[in-house]
């Protein structure tokens, strides 16, 4: 295998998509551990959240009590200002350091969780995201894919009982609409989005993640 030592240098944007109990922290955990011990330079982030304004927004949509207290539009409109403080002031500068900044959510959530789930005008979500990110998009994509139903009661063991947030207590039909949303969006972008089978071992999956990740740097070289 190449050495990636040189590659490794330049700053990489690497996101983490998928529902409810995909596993998308295990594996973002995993792949910053591993090119950690190669020498990289790791940031490990996550959306909505990331700088201290961010995770402010992010207690207020996670809170359980607000549930159905924040509407659609100003859910969509939180996160949005989550994603504009956390690209300017968390991504962009570690990207410019050169470090390898490894996302747990990004940008394609908004498309699959407001646009697909929540119904919001798919040209607006966009517009939004083109807003809030300020033209930052991520050198690769890995979509963590699983049914629904397995997702949620993946998020409901995991939870340990404690009261569920304002995403996981939608219905099913919610979580059947932001699957299809993720998955449209990795038949859209072959490219940059990598689809594995999240209901596959953990250690296949990041093993698959990290062949997409050589591949995408072997290229690079």
């Amino acid at each position: 295998m190449p050495d990636m030592t040189e590659s490794l240098k330049r700053g990489w944007f690497v996101t983490f998509e998928g529902p409810e109990g995909a596993g998308k922290t295990t594996q973002a955990k995993t792949l910053a551990r591993r090119l950690e011990s190669l020498g990289a330079a790791v940031l490990l982030t996550r959306e909505p959240g990331g700088d201290a304004v961010a995770e402010k927004i992010r207690a207020l949509l996670k809170d359980p009590a607000l549930n159905h207290a924040i509407g659609v539009r100003a859910e969509a409109l939180l996160i949005q200002a989550a994603r504009a403080q956390h690209a300017l002031n968390v991504v962009k500068p570690a990207l410019a350091a050169g470090k390898v900044v490894i996302c747990d959510r990004f940008a394609d959530s908004s498309v699959a969780y407001q646009g697909y789930g929540r119904h919001l005008d798919a040209a607006l979500v966009a517009t939004l995201n083109a807003f809030s990110t300020a033209g930052l998009a991520p050198d690769i994509t890995f979509l963590m894919d699983l049914p629904p139903e397995e997702g949620l009661r993946r998020a409901e063991s995991r939870a340990g009982g404690a009261p569920k947030d304002r995403f996981e207590d939608e219905g099913l039909e919610f979580h059947r609409e932001v699957r299809r949303g993720f998955l449209d969006i990795a038949r859209a972008e072959p490219g940059r989005v990598k689809l594995l089978d999240a209901t596959a071992p953990k250690d296949l999956v990041a093993q698959q993640i990290y062949g997409h990740f050589h591949e995408l740097l072997r290229r690079a070289s």
